[in-house]
């Protein structure tokens, strides 16, 4: 008996033993496979879309709000009461999660509203192709203000946003060129920015346009060409001044009797504008000799107004 009853517990044991073994490799096939698909999964997610241009601001958040707060605050205190954090979000609603070859201008609407104020008469200066010349000209004269000068441009000026329907929501890695496709979050908030700023112009407005451009100085690809000449409001700008700057020293491609500039005479004039047109605007030209002031184009002066 004793024997049979050693005999017993011994197989007890080695079926218990067996048991546990069993029952650890079960556990450790469960996580193995557990983390396998999860893995796979993992590498099965959607992608970030890939593009051509630069990707997302970094910081993007920080930069719009401290130029925001800087603007309506140090430069502009009479827009104080503006909402920087609703700005905010109103801009990254208009993108982030979406793809970035599908924004519509309803999409920036909120911002639009939110951002705009009022721009005084006479002070409008657009401009095409003299982006560098056109805002140091304004940041020494502040009778002038172009685009990049209103509270929306000021925020949006150099930094660039798009997103993606893939988490994190918002690509840092390319967003979509022009030439990729035309409704990106970009090309469409400057166009919107572009028409507000054209519809709200009274009074005199002023354009500044390359006489050095071998294409030509205006074009109608442009968004001066395509989108602001078309949204100014003849019963609230009584004249266009186009400032024809040419580069010191540089290519004479234009003047105000060129063909290009003729084509926009006749657009403004179609609208019933009144249109002055000037070869190398001398205040601006006085600046742009800070840089050759021993050029003779620098030494010299010239009465080159054409009143058409």
């Amino acid at each position: 008996m004793p024997l049979q009853q050693g005999s017993a517990r011994v197989r007890q044991r080695t079926v218990l033993l067996l048991g546990m073994v069993v029952l650890l490799a079960a556990l450790v096939l469960a996580v193995v496979l557990a983390s396998l698909l999860t893995h796979g999964r993992h590498e099965d997610g959607p992608k970030m879309l890939k593009w051509k241009d630069r990707g997302t601001t970094k910081n993007l958040q920080e930069v719009v709000l401290g130029r925001c707060y800087n603007y309506i605050t140090a430069q502009h205190p009479e827009l104080g009461d503006k909402d920087c954090l609703k700005i905010w979000e109103s801009l990254k609603d208009a993108f982030i999660y979406k793809n970035p070859c599908n924004i519509t201008p309803e999409d920036y609407q909120p911002l639009m509203e939110l951002a705009s104020h009022p721009i005084p008469c006479n002070k409008s200066l657009f401009w095409s192709k003299t982006g560098d010349l056109v805002h140091r000209y304004t940041k020494s004269n502040q009778n002038f203000l172009t685009l990049e000068d209103t509270l929306l441009g000021y925020m949006a000026d150099r930094i660039s946003w798009c997103g993606d329907p893939s988490a994190p929501g918002i690509n840092y890695e390319s967003c979509p060129k022009r030439n990729e496709c035309e409704s990106n979050p970009s090309s469409v908030f400057w166009k919107m920015a572009s028409k507000m700023f054209a519809e709200a112009a009274c009074g005199v407005v002023q354009v500044m346009l390359n006489g050095s451009v071998e294409a030509g100085a205006f074009r109608s690809s442009s968004i001066f060409g395509s989108v602001e000449i078309f949204n100014l409001n003849p019963d609230k700008v009584s004249e266009v001044h186009i400032w024809l700057m040419q580069d010191i020293g540089g290519p004479q491609s234009e003047s105000c009797s060129g063909h290009s500039i003729q084509r926009l005479i006749s657009i403004l004039e179609e609208r019933n504008f009144k249109i002055i047109c000037e070869d190398n605007y001398r205040p601006v030209q006085l600046l742009q000799c800070v840089h050759n002031p021993d050029h003779t184009d620098c030494r010299l002066c010239t009465n080159s107004t054409a009143i058409l």
